[in-house]
Protein backbone atom coordinates (compact mmCIF):
# COMPACT_ATOMS: atom_id res chain seq x y z
CA UNK A 1 0.00 0.00 0.00
CA UNK A 2 1.06 3.18 -0.78
CA UNK A 3 2.17 6.19 1.89
CA UNK A 4 -0.66 8.64 2.11
CA UNK A 5 1.14 10.90 2.52
CA UNK A 6 2.87 11.02 -1.37
CA UNK A 7 5.97 8.56 -1.30
CA UNK A 8 3.89 7.36 -4.45
CA UNK A 9 5.52 7.04 -7.75
CA UNK A 10 2.93 7.58 -10.17
CA UNK A 11 4.76 6.41 -12.96
CA UNK A 12 6.01 3.07 -11.45
CA UNK A 13 2.15 2.62 -10.28
CA UNK A 14 0.79 2.81 -13.54
CA UNK A 15 3.17 0.66 -15.04
CA UNK A 16 2.95 -1.60 -12.76
CA UNK A 17 -0.93 -2.04 -12.95
CA UNK A 18 -1.29 -1.37 -16.95
CA UNK A 19 -1.81 -5.17 -17.79
CA UNK A 20 -4.68 -5.22 -15.00
CA UNK A 21 -6.31 -2.27 -16.14
CA UNK A 22 -6.68 -3.19 -19.48
CA UNK A 23 -7.92 -6.57 -19.10
CA UNK A 24 -10.33 -5.06 -16.66
CA UNK A 25 -11.12 -2.34 -19.59
CA UNK A 26 -11.63 -5.47 -21.88
CA UNK A 27 -14.40 -6.71 -19.47
CA UNK A 28 -16.30 -3.73 -19.38
CA UNK A 29 -16.47 -2.70 -23.01
CA UNK A 30 -17.80 -6.30 -23.73
CA UNK A 31 -21.11 -5.59 -22.12
CA UNK A 32 -23.15 -3.61 -24.39
CA UNK A 33 -24.24 -1.52 -21.51
CA UNK A 34 -26.49 1.04 -23.67
CA UNK A 35 -28.76 2.63 -21.43
CA UNK A 36 -31.78 3.33 -24.17
CA UNK A 37 -35.10 2.72 -24.76
CA UNK A 38 -35.59 -0.67 -26.52
CA UNK A 39 -32.35 -2.16 -25.67
CA UNK A 40 -32.16 -4.72 -22.78
CA UNK A 41 -31.28 -3.09 -19.03
CA UNK A 42 -29.49 -6.83 -18.21
CA UNK A 43 -26.15 -5.60 -19.75
CA UNK A 44 -26.28 -1.81 -18.06
CA UNK A 45 -27.10 -3.77 -14.56
CA UNK A 46 -24.25 -6.66 -15.77
CA UNK A 47 -22.05 -3.87 -16.23
CA UNK A 48 -22.90 -2.18 -12.64
CA UNK A 49 -22.06 -5.61 -10.68
CA UNK A 50 -19.04 -5.80 -12.36
CA UNK A 51 -17.66 -1.92 -11.18
CA UNK A 52 -19.05 -3.06 -7.79
CA UNK A 53 -17.11 -5.91 -7.27
CA UNK A 54 -13.62 -3.46 -9.07
CA UNK A 55 -14.40 -1.17 -6.31
CA UNK A 56 -14.80 -3.62 -3.33
CA UNK A 57 -11.87 -5.36 -5.02
CA UNK A 58 -9.60 -2.03 -4.20
CA UNK A 59 -11.15 -1.34 -0.66
CA UNK A 60 -13.93 0.87 -0.88
CA UNK A 61 -16.65 -0.28 1.84
CA UNK A 62 -18.65 2.13 1.67
CA UNK A 63 -20.86 1.06 -1.70
CA UNK A 64 -24.39 2.09 -2.31
CA UNK A 65 -26.63 2.22 -5.52
CA UNK A 66 -29.02 5.32 -6.16
CA UNK A 67 -31.72 3.97 -7.49
CA UNK A 68 -34.03 7.10 -9.57
CA UNK A 69 -37.42 6.30 -11.72
CA UNK A 70 -36.78 5.96 -15.39
CA UNK A 71 -32.96 5.95 -15.17
CA UNK A 72 -30.22 3.39 -14.94
CA UNK A 73 -28.71 2.90 -11.44
CA UNK A 74 -25.83 5.28 -9.96
CA UNK A 75 -23.26 3.63 -8.23
CA UNK A 76 -21.96 5.82 -4.77
CA UNK A 77 -19.17 5.03 -3.06
CA UNK A 78 -17.15 6.89 -0.39
CA UNK A 79 -13.45 6.92 1.08
CA UNK A 80 -13.27 9.17 3.85
CA UNK A 81 -10.29 11.91 4.55
CA UNK A 82 -7.32 9.97 6.05
CA UNK A 83 -6.94 13.20 7.95
CA UNK A 84 -9.24 16.23 9.20
CA UNK A 85 -7.71 18.59 7.09
CA UNK A 86 -7.17 16.62 3.97
CA UNK A 87 -9.22 17.88 1.22
CA UNK A 88 -12.47 15.59 -0.38
CA UNK A 89 -12.43 14.81 -4.30
CA UNK A 90 -15.31 13.14 -6.43
CA UNK A 91 -14.72 11.20 -9.01
CA UNK A 92 -17.54 11.00 -11.94
CA UNK A 93 -17.63 8.55 -15.20
CA UNK A 94 -20.72 7.15 -16.41
CA UNK A 95 -20.30 2.98 -17.36
CA UNK A 96 -23.22 3.24 -19.81
CA UNK A 97 -22.94 3.63 -23.70
CA UNK A 98 -23.92 4.92 -27.20
CA UNK A 99 -25.48 2.18 -29.51
CA UNK A 100 -22.95 1.27 -32.12
CA UNK A 101 -24.98 2.24 -35.30
CA UNK A 102 -24.59 0.84 -38.41
CA UNK A 103 -22.10 -2.35 -37.02
CA UNK A 104 -21.12 -2.38 -41.09
CA UNK A 105 -19.20 0.29 -40.77
CA UNK A 106 -17.10 -0.89 -38.12
CA UNK A 107 -13.71 -2.73 -38.60
CA UNK A 108 -14.36 -5.35 -35.86
CA UNK A 109 -17.42 -5.86 -34.46
CA UNK A 110 -18.41 -3.09 -31.41
CA UNK A 111 -18.31 -5.37 -28.28
CA UNK A 112 -15.21 -7.32 -29.00
CA UNK A 113 -12.26 -5.27 -27.62
CA UNK A 114 -9.63 -5.46 -30.73
CA UNK A 115 -5.85 -4.21 -30.84
CA UNK A 116 -5.73 -1.23 -32.58
CA UNK A 117 -2.21 0.36 -33.71
CA UNK A 118 -2.14 4.09 -34.40
CA UNK A 119 0.98 6.76 -34.89
CA UNK A 120 2.82 3.73 -33.14
CA UNK A 121 0.41 3.52 -30.27
CA UNK A 122 -1.06 0.65 -29.00
CA UNK A 123 -4.89 0.76 -28.44
CA UNK A 124 -8.08 -0.91 -28.13
CA UNK A 125 -11.08 -0.51 -30.27
CA UNK A 126 -15.42 -0.97 -29.34
CA UNK A 127 -18.28 0.87 -28.24
CA UNK A 128 -17.61 3.24 -25.25
CA UNK A 129 -13.99 2.19 -24.52
CA UNK A 130 -13.19 5.46 -24.72
CA UNK A 131 -16.33 7.20 -23.78
CA UNK A 132 -16.69 6.73 -21.17
CA UNK A 133 -14.92 3.31 -19.74
CA UNK A 134 -11.95 4.34 -20.23
CA UNK A 135 -12.13 7.23 -17.53
CA UNK A 136 -13.91 4.92 -15.27
CA UNK A 137 -11.09 2.46 -15.60
CA UNK A 138 -8.28 5.20 -14.62
CA UNK A 139 -10.36 6.18 -11.74
CA UNK A 140 -9.70 3.02 -10.55
CA UNK A 141 -6.50 3.07 -11.11
CA UNK A 142 -5.81 5.60 -9.22
CA UNK A 143 -7.33 3.74 -6.43
CA UNK A 144 -5.31 0.47 -6.93
CA UNK A 145 -1.81 2.60 -7.19
CA UNK A 146 -2.89 3.93 -3.23
CA UNK A 147 -4.11 0.52 -2.58
CA UNK A 148 -7.67 1.66 -1.90
CA UNK A 149 -6.40 4.70 0.48
CA UNK A 150 -5.46 7.59 -1.42
CA UNK A 151 -4.45 11.45 0.41
CA UNK A 152 -7.55 12.40 0.12
CA UNK A 153 -11.03 11.60 1.09
CA UNK A 154 -12.97 10.13 -2.08
CA UNK A 155 -16.57 10.25 -3.22
CA UNK A 156 -17.27 7.96 -6.71
CA UNK A 157 -20.13 8.86 -8.68
CA UNK A 158 -20.18 6.32 -12.05
CA UNK A 159 -23.49 6.81 -13.88
CA UNK A 160 -25.34 4.00 -15.82
CA UNK A 161 -27.87 6.57 -18.12
CA UNK A 162 -25.87 9.39 -19.24
CA UNK A 163 -25.16 9.24 -22.90
CA UNK A 164 -29.53 9.23 -23.07
CA UNK A 165 -29.78 11.90 -20.40
CA UNK A 166 -31.73 10.75 -16.87
CA UNK A 167 -33.31 12.39 -14.11
CA UNK A 168 -30.29 12.31 -11.83
CA UNK A 169 -28.62 15.01 -13.90
CA UNK A 170 -31.09 17.54 -11.75
CA UNK A 171 -30.56 15.23 -8.36
CA UNK A 172 -27.46 16.09 -6.53
CA UNK A 173 -28.67 19.45 -5.58
CA UNK A 174 -31.67 17.33 -4.02
CA UNK A 175 -28.76 15.65 -1.90
CA UNK A 176 -25.92 18.33 -1.01
CA UNK A 177 -24.40 16.52 1.62
CA UNK A 178 -23.99 13.58 -0.34
CA UNK A 179 -21.85 15.41 -2.85
CA UNK A 180 -20.11 17.96 -0.86
CA UNK A 181 -16.33 18.00 -1.73
CA UNK A 182 -13.84 20.32 -2.43
CA UNK A 183 -12.54 19.64 -6.03
CA UNK A 184 -14.82 17.58 -8.75
CA UNK A 185 -12.87 15.17 -11.11
CA UNK A 186 -15.23 14.94 -14.39
CA UNK A 187 -13.82 12.34 -16.38
CA UNK A 188 -16.05 12.59 -19.17
CA UNK A 189 -13.31 14.52 -21.57
CA UNK A 190 -9.60 14.27 -22.72
CA UNK A 191 -7.10 15.72 -24.50
CA UNK A 192 -7.31 17.98 -28.09
CA UNK A 193 -4.86 15.40 -29.50
CA UNK A 194 -2.92 12.57 -28.12
CA UNK A 195 -0.13 13.56 -26.53
CA UNK A 196 -1.34 17.18 -25.59
CA UNK A 197 -2.65 17.76 -21.56
CA UNK A 198 -5.69 19.11 -21.92
CA UNK A 199 -8.16 20.79 -19.05
CA UNK A 200 -11.59 21.90 -20.75
CA UNK A 201 -12.62 24.28 -18.48
CA UNK A 202 -16.25 25.90 -20.63
CA UNK A 203 -18.93 23.64 -21.54
CA UNK A 204 -21.50 25.32 -23.96
CA UNK A 205 -25.33 24.86 -23.35
CA UNK A 206 -27.43 23.62 -25.46
CA UNK A 207 -31.39 24.38 -26.62
CA UNK A 208 -33.69 23.18 -29.15
CA UNK A 209 -36.59 25.19 -30.87
CA UNK A 210 -39.17 23.86 -33.42
CA UNK A 211 -40.43 26.11 -36.21
CA UNK A 212 -43.58 25.15 -38.73
CA UNK A 213 -44.98 26.57 -41.55
CA UNK A 214 -48.41 25.80 -42.56
CA UNK A 215 -50.02 27.22 -45.66
CA UNK A 216 -52.63 24.65 -47.34
CA UNK A 217 -55.30 22.48 -46.16
CA UNK A 218 -53.68 19.83 -48.36
CA UNK A 219 -51.26 19.40 -51.35
CA UNK A 220 -52.30 20.71 -54.72
CA UNK A 221 -50.84 20.24 -57.83
CA UNK A 222 -47.61 22.42 -58.33
CA UNK A 223 -48.65 22.61 -62.60
CA UNK A 224 -51.88 24.46 -61.72
CA UNK A 225 -51.10 26.32 -58.41
CA UNK A 226 -47.39 26.81 -58.21
CA UNK A 227 -46.57 30.13 -58.26
CA UNK A 228 -49.22 31.38 -56.12
CA UNK A 229 -49.82 28.82 -53.65
CA UNK A 230 -47.60 29.62 -50.45
CA UNK A 231 -45.61 26.62 -50.66
CA UNK A 232 -44.51 25.67 -46.70
CA UNK A 233 -41.25 24.27 -47.68
CA UNK A 234 -40.05 27.67 -49.52
CA UNK A 235 -41.10 29.45 -46.37
CA UNK A 236 -39.62 27.48 -43.86
CA UNK A 237 -36.42 27.61 -45.97
CA UNK A 238 -36.41 31.02 -46.26
CA UNK A 239 -36.97 31.31 -42.67
CA UNK A 240 -33.67 28.89 -41.69
CA UNK A 241 -31.61 31.00 -44.57
CA UNK A 242 -32.25 34.28 -41.66
CA UNK A 243 -30.23 32.50 -39.18
CA UNK A 244 -26.79 33.02 -40.78
CA UNK A 245 -25.19 35.58 -42.98
CA UNK A 246 -23.12 35.40 -45.87
CA UNK A 247 -19.91 33.96 -44.04
CA UNK A 248 -22.06 31.60 -41.90
CA UNK A 249 -22.02 33.39 -38.67
CA UNK A 250 -24.85 33.19 -36.74
CA UNK A 251 -26.86 36.49 -37.54
CA UNK A 252 -29.37 36.24 -34.80
CA UNK A 253 -29.09 39.03 -32.46
CA UNK A 254 -28.42 38.36 -28.69
CA UNK A 255 -26.59 35.05 -28.59
CA UNK A 256 -23.21 35.92 -27.22
CA UNK A 257 -19.76 35.32 -28.66
CA UNK A 258 -16.44 36.19 -26.93
CA UNK A 259 -13.15 35.87 -28.12
CA UNK A 260 -11.28 32.59 -27.42
CA UNK A 261 -7.97 33.06 -26.23
CA UNK A 262 -6.92 29.37 -25.02
CA UNK A 263 -5.72 26.37 -27.36
CA UNK A 264 -7.32 25.10 -30.19
CA UNK A 265 -7.36 23.02 -33.47
CA UNK A 266 -5.27 24.07 -36.44
CA UNK A 267 -7.87 24.00 -39.45
CA UNK A 268 -6.20 20.70 -40.70
CA UNK A 269 -7.04 18.71 -37.63
CA UNK A 270 -10.53 20.24 -37.69
CA UNK A 271 -11.08 19.27 -41.39
CA UNK A 272 -9.60 15.77 -40.51
CA UNK A 273 -11.53 15.11 -37.29
CA UNK A 274 -14.73 16.42 -38.99
CA UNK A 275 -14.60 14.96 -42.32
CA UNK A 276 -15.23 17.53 -44.05
CA UNK A 277 -14.97 17.16 -47.95
CA UNK A 278 -11.48 17.92 -49.65
CA UNK A 279 -12.21 21.51 -51.03
CA UNK A 280 -15.02 22.66 -48.93
CA UNK A 281 -14.63 25.63 -46.85
CA UNK A 282 -15.58 26.04 -43.38
CA UNK A 283 -18.08 28.15 -41.83
CA UNK A 284 -18.13 31.65 -40.03
CA UNK A 285 -15.38 33.57 -39.47
CA UNK A 286 -12.70 34.49 -36.63
CA UNK A 287 -11.09 31.73 -34.81
CA UNK A 288 -12.23 28.08 -34.34
CA UNK A 289 -12.24 28.65 -30.70
CA UNK A 290 -14.79 30.84 -31.06
CA UNK A 291 -17.07 28.99 -33.62
CA UNK A 292 -17.10 26.31 -31.67
CA UNK A 293 -16.20 27.03 -27.88
CA UNK A 294 -17.62 30.63 -27.11
CA UNK A 295 -19.59 31.49 -29.66
CA UNK A 296 -23.14 29.87 -30.56
CA UNK A 297 -23.81 27.38 -33.24
CA UNK A 298 -27.22 26.39 -35.01
CA UNK A 299 -27.90 23.57 -36.42
CA UNK A 300 -30.96 22.11 -38.20
CA UNK A 301 -30.82 18.45 -37.06
CA UNK A 302 -34.10 17.67 -38.58
CA UNK A 303 -36.62 18.55 -40.82
CA UNK A 304 -40.06 17.15 -41.91
CA UNK A 305 -40.75 17.40 -45.84
CA UNK A 306 -41.44 15.16 -48.38
CA UNK A 307 -39.11 12.82 -49.39
CA UNK A 308 -36.87 13.20 -52.98
CA UNK A 309 -37.75 9.04 -53.58
CA UNK A 310 -41.91 9.79 -52.98
CA UNK A 311 -42.26 13.31 -53.63
CA UNK A 312 -45.44 14.70 -55.62
CA UNK A 313 -45.80 17.28 -58.27
CA UNK A 314 -47.34 19.22 -55.21
CA UNK A 315 -47.21 22.45 -53.25
CA UNK A 316 -46.23 21.43 -49.93
CA UNK A 317 -48.90 22.34 -47.40
CA UNK A 318 -46.57 21.85 -44.21
CA UNK A 319 -43.08 21.85 -43.38
CA UNK A 320 -41.35 21.71 -39.71
CA UNK A 321 -37.70 21.62 -38.61
CA UNK A 322 -35.71 21.25 -35.14
CA UNK A 323 -33.25 23.24 -34.71
CA UNK A 324 -30.16 22.76 -32.27
CA UNK A 325 -28.73 25.88 -30.35
CA UNK A 326 -25.35 26.09 -28.91
CA UNK A 327 -24.70 29.07 -26.97
CA UNK A 328 -21.62 30.52 -24.70
CA UNK A 329 -20.90 29.15 -21.44
CA UNK A 330 -22.40 31.83 -19.53
CA UNK A 331 -25.42 32.67 -21.34
CA UNK A 332 -28.14 32.49 -19.54
CA UNK A 333 -30.23 29.29 -21.58
CA UNK A 334 -33.40 30.53 -21.64
CA UNK A 335 -32.20 34.10 -22.77
CA UNK A 336 -30.04 32.31 -25.28
CA UNK A 337 -33.05 30.30 -26.26
CA UNK A 338 -35.36 33.12 -26.38
CA UNK A 339 -33.30 35.07 -28.55
CA UNK A 340 -33.54 32.15 -31.28
CA UNK A 341 -37.21 31.69 -30.92
CA UNK A 342 -37.74 35.43 -31.29
CA UNK A 343 -35.97 35.79 -34.04
CA UNK A 344 -38.06 33.20 -36.09
CA UNK A 345 -41.40 34.45 -34.32
CA UNK A 346 -40.77 37.87 -35.49
CA UNK A 347 -40.11 36.46 -39.30
CA UNK A 348 -43.24 36.66 -42.20
CA UNK A 349 -41.51 34.81 -45.15
CA UNK A 350 -43.54 35.87 -48.09
CA UNK A 351 -46.05 37.41 -45.16
CA UNK A 352 -46.35 33.75 -44.00
CA UNK A 353 -46.57 33.58 -39.86
CA UNK A 354 -44.57 30.76 -38.13
CA UNK A 355 -45.29 28.64 -35.51
CA UNK A 356 -42.10 28.30 -32.95
CA UNK A 357 -42.22 26.00 -30.17
CA UNK A 358 -39.27 26.49 -27.59
CA UNK A 359 -37.69 23.04 -26.86
CA UNK A 360 -35.93 21.62 -23.77
CA UNK A 361 -32.34 23.74 -22.93
CA UNK A 362 -29.47 23.08 -20.38
CA UNK A 363 -26.92 25.64 -19.33
CA UNK A 364 -23.28 26.04 -20.23
CA UNK A 365 -20.53 26.00 -17.39
CA UNK A 366 -17.48 27.60 -17.12
CA UNK A 367 -14.88 27.01 -14.49
CA UNK A 368 -12.73 28.86 -11.95
CA UNK A 369 -9.32 28.11 -12.55
CA UNK A 370 -7.29 30.00 -9.90
CA UNK A 371 -7.88 27.73 -7.20
CA UNK A 372 -5.62 25.32 -5.64
CA UNK A 373 -7.00 22.04 -7.43
CA UNK A 374 -6.43 23.42 -10.24
CA UNK A 375 -2.77 24.33 -9.34
CA UNK A 376 -2.67 20.78 -8.52
CA UNK A 377 -4.41 19.61 -11.64
CA UNK A 378 -2.24 21.43 -13.92
CA UNK A 379 1.51 19.90 -12.38
CA UNK A 380 0.18 16.56 -12.74
CA UNK A 381 -1.10 16.90 -15.86
CA UNK A 382 2.56 17.86 -16.82
CA UNK A 383 3.62 15.24 -14.72
CA UNK A 384 2.05 12.60 -17.15
CA UNK A 385 2.69 14.18 -20.38
CA UNK A 386 5.66 15.75 -19.69
CA UNK A 387 4.21 19.12 -21.09
CA UNK A 388 2.36 21.98 -19.62
CA UNK A 389 -1.48 21.43 -19.87
CA UNK A 390 -3.68 23.66 -22.34
CA UNK A 391 -7.08 25.07 -21.80
CA UNK A 392 -9.41 24.26 -23.87
CA UNK A 393 -13.69 24.50 -24.17
CA UNK A 394 -16.12 21.80 -25.46
CA UNK A 395 -18.91 22.74 -27.90
CA UNK A 396 -20.77 19.64 -26.06
CA UNK A 397 -22.74 19.46 -22.84
CA UNK A 398 -22.49 17.49 -20.32
CA UNK A 399 -25.69 18.18 -17.81
CA UNK A 400 -24.52 17.04 -14.80
CA UNK A 401 -21.84 19.04 -14.59
CA UNK A 402 -23.98 22.26 -13.12
CA UNK A 403 -26.26 19.68 -11.04
CA UNK A 404 -23.03 18.79 -9.08
CA UNK A 405 -21.52 22.24 -9.18
CA UNK A 406 -25.18 23.28 -7.45
CA UNK A 407 -24.64 20.67 -4.97
CA UNK A 408 -21.02 21.83 -4.64
CA UNK A 409 -20.65 25.40 -4.93
CA UNK A 410 -17.44 25.86 -3.19
CA UNK A 411 -15.57 22.98 -5.31
CA UNK A 412 -13.32 23.27 -8.34
CA UNK A 413 -14.63 21.29 -11.32
CA UNK A 414 -12.01 19.65 -13.45
CA UNK A 415 -12.80 18.42 -16.56
CA UNK A 416 -10.14 16.06 -17.97
CA UNK A 417 -9.70 11.98 -19.11
CA UNK A 418 -8.28 9.27 -21.12
CA UNK A 419 -10.19 10.44 -24.29
CA UNK A 420 -9.03 12.50 -27.27
CA UNK A 421 -10.71 14.30 -30.21
CA UNK A 422 -9.54 11.30 -32.45
CA UNK A 423 -11.24 8.36 -30.71
CA UNK A 424 -14.23 8.82 -32.66
CA UNK A 425 -16.53 8.39 -29.88
CA UNK A 426 -20.09 8.23 -30.93
CA UNK A 427 -18.98 7.33 -34.30
CA UNK A 428 -18.00 4.09 -35.77
CA UNK A 429 -14.20 2.61 -34.53
CA UNK A 430 -14.44 4.25 -31.19
CA UNK A 431 -11.22 3.67 -29.70
CA UNK A 432 -8.75 4.69 -27.00
CA UNK A 433 -4.83 4.50 -27.09
CA UNK A 434 -3.44 2.48 -23.96
CA UNK A 435 -0.68 5.38 -23.41
CA UNK A 436 -3.83 7.84 -22.80
CA UNK A 437 -5.46 5.69 -20.37
CA UNK A 438 -1.62 5.32 -18.40
CA UNK A 439 -1.66 8.98 -18.62
CA UNK A 440 -4.00 9.83 -17.20
CA UNK A 441 -3.44 7.46 -14.47
CA UNK A 442 -0.01 8.94 -13.76
CA UNK A 443 -2.47 12.22 -13.92
CA UNK A 444 -4.83 10.98 -10.83
CA UNK A 445 -2.36 9.58 -9.31
CA UNK A 446 -0.11 12.78 -9.15
CA UNK A 447 -3.23 15.10 -9.02
CA UNK A 448 -4.70 13.62 -5.59
CA UNK A 449 -0.77 13.98 -4.58
CA UNK A 450 -0.09 17.47 -4.85
CA UNK A 451 -3.87 18.87 -4.21
CA UNK A 452 -3.37 16.89 -0.60
CA UNK A 453 -0.81 18.92 0.19
CA UNK A 454 -1.06 22.15 -1.36
CA UNK A 455 -4.42 22.22 0.34
CA UNK A 456 -2.80 20.88 3.70
CA UNK A 457 -0.25 24.30 3.36
CA UNK A 458 -3.16 27.07 2.41
CA UNK A 459 -4.85 25.03 5.24
CA UNK A 460 -1.83 26.10 7.85
CA UNK A 461 -1.43 29.39 6.20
Amino acid sequence: MADPQGSLDPRAAADRLMDGLRADLERLARIPSIAFPGFPAEPVREAHDLLVGLLRDVGVEHIETIELPDTAPVIFGEIPPPTPDAPTVLLYSHYDVQPPGDESLWESPPFEPTPVREGGEEGLRARGIADDKSNVIAHLGMLRAFGGRPPVGVKIVFEGQEEYGSPFDEYPPTDPERFACDAMVIADLGNVRPGTPTLTTGLRGAAEVIVEARTLKEPRHSGEFGGAAPDALLVLLKALATLHDVHGDVAVEGLRRDEWTGAGFTEDEFRDLAGVEAGLPLLGSGTLGERLWSGPAITVIGIDAPSVDHAASAVVPYARAKLNLRFHPRQDPREARAALADHLSGLKPFGVPLTVTPGDTGPGYEAATDGPAYRAARAALATAWGTEASYIATGGSIPLVNGLAQAAPQAEVLLFGAQDNQCNLHAPNERVLLSELRATVVAMCAFVTEYAADFTREGRA
